[in-house]
């Protein structure tokens, strides 16, 4: 069965079920203030990739992801643009759920909304101040992160440690650097909600508490996201579920960041690209296929040579498809055998932490073999193999084979556009390019000329 790294044991170990057959997978979804980069596309392929793979053995997996629709900088976003907060979060949002669908992955079950749970976030703050973990100041309330047991899990960082690196903040009355805001007490003009501490709005860290516990229950199975969030915003989250006495997620499951020249990708260091930029320009199974190509845990370099190497490997996929489009599977055969040890060896590699890499290796060399045995005559053989290479990679969401039919007028400005690029008329290829955007095509440029695709 499936072993995934543990964050908080450091070590690779089955999924405990409550319920044998289901697993309930909590995500960290997006802050809804700006268009999705290439960053969130990562970790949201990662999660449909572990979802889609998890059904695929059989596994029901009951998905949630949070909106976070009220934050600092969805106000801030709205204060310079003169709108109202709600507006922006809306609008970021539908913006958000779009590029989800333009990149093929499936919605969670659920999707709550933070603004949707602030009566359950004061119920679970008085509580905390009840226990004597939350205490009250002039800014609002705060977490006594020190008193809670095993703080520091995720992190792997004591508290004296965090003491030493822990940022100066404004609110001074604070009792110690590392305690961290459950309210935030309004400032004027900003949405606020009322509490017995005064109109505020919940901190960041509360909303998923609440949220994960509220959809699927105490002890649930598996919390995920990137690993920028392990601190501060997961350990905190377990640090209030533990003080408030729940039982909290049973694992802890966090993907590798994107990074552009080994720099992190983010929208305050300013290096992103939006995904609509990404999937304006290149097939969206080609990130996809990219993104496969990592183990999850490793750091994902993204630019156009890593992209264009992708959309080839693609190529390679469909070529075989449509090789053998026409041709019947053989019967009870040696190419049976070879495509039962594929299936096999395509899980051994899924069940080790998710070894994408690996099963990518089994799937290609695959490709290889079939190429071979279509070479040879063996048609029939090849075809039985790449049926089970579509089904493989269907198993990781990746659609393969796909063929758009180009009509007599779209192709010639194809060829069009790739003679006016051999003769460096670059006018012209910009041109062509342009007509064929207007004609509903993404116009894509590869080692090979032009390619377009709906």
């Amino acid at each position: 069965m499936l072993e995934l790294f543990d964050t908080a044991t450091q070590k690779t170990a089955e999924i405990a079920m409550r319920e044998p057959g289901v697993v309930g997978l909590y995500v960290c979804g997006p802050t809804v203030y700006g268009p999705p980069h290439v960053g969130h596309g990562r970790a949201v392929l990662v999660y449909d990739i572990l979802r889609r793979y998890l059904e695929f053995r059989g596994i029901r997996v009951h998905h949630v992801s949070n909106i976070t629709d009220i934050d600092d900088k969805i106000i801030n976003r709205a204060r310079s643009e003169g709108r109202d907060w709600h507006e922006v979060a809306l609008e970021c949002e539908a913006e958000w759920l779009a590029t989800m669908d333009r990149m093929g992955v499936l919605r969670p079950q659920q999707s709550p909304h933070a603004t949707d749970y602030v009566e359950q976030m004061v119920a679970l703050i008085a509580s905390l101040m009840e226990r004597g973990f939350a205490y009250e100041t002039t800014e609002g309330v705060y977490l006594r992160a020190a008193l809670v047991p095993g703080y520091g899990l995720l992190s792997h960082q004591s508290i004296e440690d965090r003491r030493a690196g822990a940022r100066v903040e404004l609110d001074e009355a604070k009792d110690d650097p590392i305690d961290f805001a459950l309210w935030k007490r309004a400032k004027p003009d900003e949405p606020a909600w009322r509490s017995p501490w005064g109109d505020g709005r919940p901190g960041w860290h509360t909303e998923c508490v609440v949220m994960s516990l509220a959809l699927l229950g105490e002890g649930f199975e598996l919390h995920g996201g990137g690993q920028d969030l392990i601190f501060p915003h997961h350990e905190n989250e377990r640090a209030q579920a533990v003080a408030d006495g729940h039982l909290f997620a049973r694992h802890w499951m966090h993907n590798g960041l994107v990074t552009v020249g080994g720099e992190k990708m983010s929208k305050s260091l300013g290096n992103f690209t939006t995904l609509d930029d990404l999937l304006d320009r290149f097939d969206a199974r080609s990130y996809r296929l990219l993104v496969l190509q990592a183990h999850y845990r490793s750091p994902l370099e993204v630019n156009p040579t890593t992209i264009d190497a992708a959309a080839n490997g693609l190529a390679r996929i469909d070529a075989l498809v449509r090789r053998v489009s026409g041709v019947s599977p053989a019967p009870e055969a040696g190419s049976s055998a070879s495509s039962s040890q594929l299936r096999q060896r395509f899980v051994e590699s899924m069940d080790a932490d998710l070894d994408t890499p690996g099963a990518l290796a089994e799937i290609f060399e695959a490709i290889r073999v079939a190429n071979s045995l279509v070479d040879s005559g063996e048609a029939s053989s090849a075809r039985t193999i790449a049926d089970t290479v579509t089904e493989l990679l269907g198993a990781l969401g990746l659609v393969v084979g796909a063929h758009e039919v180009v009509g007599a007028q779209d192709s010639e400005m194809v060829a069009r556009r790739d003679r006016a690029r051999a003769e460096r008329d670059f006018a012209t290829a910009d041109e062509m390019r342009s007509q064929l955007e207007a004609r509903g095509w993404v116009v894509e440029d590869t080692p090979e000329g032009t390619r377009i695709r709906r």
